[in-house]
């Protein structure tokens, strides 16, 4: 199986063999079809499972779509609206997210930008006023900014909520509460989480319609690039003891 028979578009294969990829693991093999073809996902996958390609690809081949068949010359130079909101726990992720769009996206012509707290909002703010297609957001700054009315929901064609479990971890379900109500009804909802305890399964219920679930590694296992190992110490030897792992292996 490679990216090509998955009928990926054009622009978008040219920019995954540029990135030297096309092979793809399992849960973009399952899930890229599926969402091609509209349907909600319910997705159970650890970060290292390649499972951001498997919601940015179909995404950008989506909207490129939607534009060929809808733009006219006229329409190409309106201000670009935000037909995809991808929401994220931390900085760190959006960032990754971001550069997954950037990256994959290279050939699509689309516009995207990442938005996320504890730094200036400026050139976020900037890049919004300019008009963009997918945001990829944090939940706080995306709400900051809506009420500062930089943001407008009411053209998101697609919505994912990824890392679902740090979200609740890190109480962000009342911020995420918001933002639903804020979005449109009718849209493709996209869910990824590494865990599926019950409260998971209780804002995916009434998240998804009709979900296709995806699930490509054993609950709460650990991807196979990444090692674990447990020391026991005292509590005042925990500092001395990281200083000196970190020292072994950097």
């Amino acid at each position: 199986m490679t990216f090509k028979d998955l009928n990926i578009i054009e622009p978008v294969l040219e920019a995954l063999i540029k990135e030297g990829y096309t092979t793809p693991t399992p849960i973009q093999e399952q899930a890229i079809p599926v969402l091609l073809q509209g349907r909600d996902v319910l997705g159970c996958a650890q970060t290292g499972t390649g499972k951001t390609a498997a919601f940015s690809i179909p995404i950008i081949q989506k909207l490129v779509s939607d534009r060929s068949n809808s733009f006219g010359e006229q329409s190409k130079k309106e201000k670009k609206k935000i037909k995809a909101l991808i929401l994220t726990p931390t900085r760190e992720l959006a960032s990754q997210i971001g550069d997954s769009f950037a990256k994959y996206g290279k050939f699509a012509s689309l516009k995207h930008t990442v938005v996320f707290g504890g730094v200036g909002q400026r050139s976020q703010t900037d890049a919004l006023k300019k008009g963009v297609d997918i945001l990829v957001a944090t939940p706080g700054r995306l709400l900051d900014l809506a009420g500062q009315g930089y943001i407008n929901f009411s053209n998101i064609e697609f919505f994912v909520l990824d890392e679902a479990d740090r979200m609740l971890d890190m109480g962000f379900i009342t911020d995420i509460e918001k933002i639903i109500k804020k979005i449109p009804a009718e849209r493709q909802t996209l869910l990824f989480s590494a865990t599926m305890p019950m409260e998971i399964s209780s804002l995916a219920e009434s998240l998804l319609n009709e979900p296709v679930k995806i699930e490509v590694t054993p609950v709460s296992s650990t991807v196979d690039t990444i090692d674990q190992y447990i020391y026991f110490t005292r509590k005042e030897n925990k500092g001395d003891l990281l200083l000196d792992i970190l020292g072994d292996n950097f």
